[in-house]
């Protein structure tokens, strides 16, 4: 999540001409478009090093919109807004978040009028998935949903914890898990990382016929920011994780001091208290 405390550079009038709209004409003439935008970064270290490789180079960042927006075409300045905020938070390491306003000021509207514009947010979101495996090599199914992960462009991963064996829960006779969790940062929406989550599940032949049953493959969301979500397809903080020394071991051991959003307790804290409970 943005920190109300983090600096910004923001950049304002960008004028770029390109090839966006509805009508023929549009795409064919092409257009001025005006590009506001805030970076939202740390300039701390640049401020006390006053060295550039500290910061992000802001003359980069408009090359960057600028590529974007005329080396593709799309209908909607909505489209060109979502793809030029995802172009800017995969090339600068440094920015977190983007706010980004993309100004359509000849828009084909036959009244008077200053301009159009979109204004979208888009930013990187702390996550954590469980992993799970008790069908077939384990250990490689787990391994190779790391790798598929680690592919995707919108996904950087962080931490993972050491795997574990455990028996299974839900009552289920089956054969023993392997289980661990992952860090990782994404662009992903909520909706979007599960259903990249079940995609690799997918190319694990992950079949799902008997509740809490055996799976070659298991990826949960376990932590989305300090989201608390409940939906018909997704509950964050996934549900009845605090009663399972298979999900808090592994949490505890790459992220402690995560806090679940709707306890207000840190994964060391519920995995102590679960021992005190004697569900361990």
């Amino acid at each position: 999540m943005i920190a109300e405390s983090m600096d910004r550079i923001r950049i304002t009038g960008l004028d770029v001409f390109a090839r966006h709209g509805v009508f023929p004409e549009e795409n064919r003439l092409g257009q001025h478009f005006l590009v506001n935008a805030v970076l939202y970064t740390s300039t701390r270290q640049a401020g006390r090093t006053d060295e550039l490789e500290q910061t992000t180079n802001y003359g980069e960042v408009c090359q960057v919109i600028t590529d974007t927006l005329q080396q593709h075409t799309w209908k909607l300045i909505e489209a060109a807004a979502e793809h030029t905020a995802r172009a800017i938070l995969l090339d600068f390491p440094l920015i977190s978040a983007v706010e980004l306003e993309l100004c359509k000021p000849s828009a084909p509207i036959p009244l008077p009028f200053g301009s159009v514009s979109v204004t979208i947010r888009r930013s990187w979101h702390k996550a954590y998935v469980a992993l799970g495996s008790n069908l077939g090599d384990r250990r490689g199914l787990i391994q190779r949903a790391l790798e598929g992960l680690s592919a995707l462009e919108e996904v950087r991963l962080g931490r993972c914890s050491t795997l574990i064996e455990t028996a299974p829960y839900g009552g289920v006779e089956q054969g023993n898990f392997l289980n661990g969790a992952v860090e990782l940062d994404t662009l992903f929406t909520p909706q979007e990382l599960l259903e990249a989550l079940h995609t690799l599940e997918q190319q694990a032949n992950r079949v799902r016929q008997v509740h809490w049953g055996p799976r070659t493959l298991d990826l949960d969301i376990l932590l989305y920011d300090d989201l608390v979500l409940h939906s018909e397809q997704l509950t964050i903080p996934h549900a009845d994780m605090t009663n399972r020394a298979f999900v808090l071991e592994p949490m505890a051991e790459i992220a402690p001091y995560a806090v679940h959003p709707g306890l207000g307790k840190t994964m060391e804290q519920l995995l102590a208290e679960l021992k005190e409970r004697g569900s361990c």
